[in-house]
């Protein structure tokens, strides 16, 4: 199965981190963690995306580099896409949809920016 990138609209969502990054692993037997092509370490990000119509769906985001976002903090999230995945183990088929950002960073709040 071809996984052809799915842009997502970010302008139309607000993001809060729900879990502080963390390396991906390759192997939890290992603990190998994930790099990229460019050596950087893979972390991965819950956020929550709400919409305007107060929709909420909690997602993880992989993104290269370690991003300057904490928990309850408003993120500004880059160059999201999404990836379908199916496998196929012990005759069951499960599918779904991985996120990778280009960045996710925290917004300034307005005591911070000044």
């Amino acid at each position: 199965m071809r996984s052809i990138p799915i842009p997502v609209d970010v302008a139309r969502l607000t993001f809060v981190c729900v879990t502080d990054p963390r390396p991906r692993l390759v192997s939890q037997d290992t603990g190998e963690v994930k790099v990229d092509r460019n050596g950087q370490t893979v972390y991965q990000v819950g956020l929550s995306a709400a919409d305007v119509n107060g929709r909420v769906e909690l997602v993880n985001v992989s993104v290269s580099g370690e991003p300057q976002v904490r928990i309850g903090q408003v993120a500004t999230v880059a160059g999201l896409v999404g990836f379908t995945w199916e496998q196929t183990r012990n005759g069951e088929v499960r599918w779904g949809i991985a996120y990778r950002a280009d960045s996710i960073t925290a917004v300034a709040s307005p005591a911070t920016a000044a």
